[in-house]
């Protein structure tokens, strides 16, 4: 089993908390039609519960600094998060409000990732699944099955299907989308923090004009990732 580094946390699941209003139904359609198919071919007899779907994306396999981050969530059938779609598509203030209302209501979830030493050592691709198995191993509540954002679903302990552009179409990847990105943008804060003339409040790691100037400037900072800036410094 792999280990869940420092950087990550999770929540209790929704059975530990108590109070709140009731819950609309979102439209879970083409989530449920996915797992209930998944649940078949793995010959998964579960009848006297819903199933646990947990989605799972990523955010941050571009950048040239920072780690690369995860989230796994399962939610409620039926939960209503207003705007809730892949976190690309949404404002960061927007982003901001979904995070804490998805914390609050999730049955579960876990945020996890990969560091830039690891991705260094390992690429990004296994970086990225690294990153992926701790948060769904994280998770307080075991899944039946994972949705994972993407084509890639192998690595994976539990059933998993690969569902491209997943976080526009199932509302557990798009919640995972929103925890990960959320997470790795306030990371991204606290390394503007640290290196205060590169910038990275504002291009979060990614290879801007800015950034590039910068690492040309000053040269590459131990949260550089070594083989994606060695052209630049």
């Amino acid at each position: 089993m792999t280990t869940v580094p420092p950087a990550f946390f999770w929540t209790n699941s929704a059975a530990e908390r108590s109070g709140g209003s009731p819950l609309k139904s979102l439209d879970f359609t083409e989530q449920n039609a996915l797992a209930s198919e998944l649940k078949s071919k793995a010959g998964l007899a579960i009848a006297d519960r819903p199933l646990l779907i947990a989605g799972v994306d990523e955010a941050g396999r571009g950048p040239l600094a920072g780690p690369v981050a995860a989230a796994a969530c399962i939610l409620p059938e039926g939960l209503v998060i207003e705007g809730l779609n892949d976190s690309k598509k949404l404002s960061e203030k927007k982003r901001e409000a979904l995070f804490d209302q998805i914390c609050e209501k999730a049955a579960a979830f876990c945020i996890a990732s990969a560091t830039v030493e690891e991705i260094d050592r390992l690429n990004i691709l296994e970086a990225t699944l690294l990153a992926m198995r701790r948060a769904v191993e994280g998770l307080p509540l075991v899944p039946d099955v994972l949705l994972i954002d993407g084509n890639v679903s192998r690595s994976f302990d539990k059933p998993a299907r690969a569902v491209i552009g997943g976080d526009a179409k199932c509302p557990s990847i798009a919640a995972a989308s929103i925890l990960a990105k959320v997470w790795r943008d306030r990371y991204c804060a606290e390394l503007d923090a640290k290196y205060p003339a590169y910038g990275f409040a504002a291009h979060k790691g990614y290879g801007t004009k800015q950034h590039i100037e910068a690492l040309r400037a000053h040269g590459a900072t131990p949260d550089h990732r070594a083989l994606f800036v060695r052209k630049f410094v």
